[in-house]
């Protein structure tokens, strides 16, 4: 069943304007979740705000944003000066330009949305925005209020929807330069990237969700489901040790002791 929309707008276009829906394209309802308890009682343990001079706990009606602006020196800030900020874009998507698709870089890329029309009469309007994106190799951009801020976001067309992307701020994104310009750009030996690329060919596989499953909450619900029926706690294994680092290796044999493995394992 699918997640009810948590944003209702319009996609705005020049003239052409039609209302449409919103849904986060990821959640983490499967995600496992624990509480904090007191161990000598079984209780929850609270979390609440306590004043950081006083030690008293803070009245909710009591808190407060506040910008630093030096040592002990805020400018504060109420809910309702924060909202009054909030532009247009708080309820309407107005495409500003288009941009290739392929020119935004993957690292830009924060949270996917999918898009669709709220409304038949609007539909129309939407699927030929989408389709002549499909059509010109563009995406769209446009400014948006989500969780509380004023973000650009991007619109790509993908299949009979849209997915809307948050893209990230210029100064969360860091220059790849500054951790990759000291990697030797020296050509790698022939014969050691010959052997490496038919180590990929041998480990090469269409896409699967499967992939990216979590081993680790599974073995959580199976300790969990252990424990509810009285059964003993499950030994710890012993993780593998990693390779000493002052041994030498010789990547011409590693490589060719992997494939004769992986070869080994596909004649089985």
């Amino acid at each position: 069943m699918a997640p009810r929309s948590f944003w209702k707008g319009y996609l705005k276009l020049s003239l052409v304007t039609c209302p449409v829906s919103m849904m986060p394209a990821t959640g983490e309802g499967e995600k496992l979740r624990f509480h904090t308890l007191n161990a000598r009682t079984g209780h929850r343990v609270l979390s609440q705000y306590v004043d950081a001079a006083t030690g008293k706990p803070v009245a909710e009606d009591d808190a407060v944003k506040g910008y630093p602006r030096g040592e002990d020196d805020y400018v504060l800030l109420e809910d309702d000066e924060i909202d009054a900020v909030a532009l247009e874009s708080t309820r309407t998507i107005d495409i500003d330009m288009f941009v290739p698709a392929d020119s935004i870089g993957w690292i830009w890329y924060d949270k996917p949305h999918y898009l669709v029309p709220d409304d038949p009469i609007g539909e129309e309007a939407f699927c030929v925005i989408r389709d002549a994106m499909a059509a010109t190799g563009t995406v769209g951009i446009s400014r948006l209020v989500l969780y509380r801020r004023e973000r650009a976001v991007m619109l790509e067309p993908r299949d009979k929807g849209i997915v809307l992307w948050t893209l990230r701020y210029g100064d969360e994104v860091r220059p790849e330069a500054d951790y990759f310009q000291d990697i030797d750009q020296g050509k790698v030996d022939a014969g050691l990237l010959k052997l490496v690329t038919r180590l990929i060919d041998e480990r090469k596989a269409p896409w699967d969700p499967a992939m990216v499953a979590d081993p680790v909450q599974d073995r959580l619900l199976e300790i969990i489901a252990a424990k509810t029926k009285g059964r003993k706690r499950a030994a710890k294994p012993k993780a593998d040790k990693p390779p000493a680092a002052g041994n030498v290796v010789n990547i011409m044999d590693a490589l060719k002791k992997s494939i004769a493995a992986e070869s080994k394992g596909k004649r089985r």
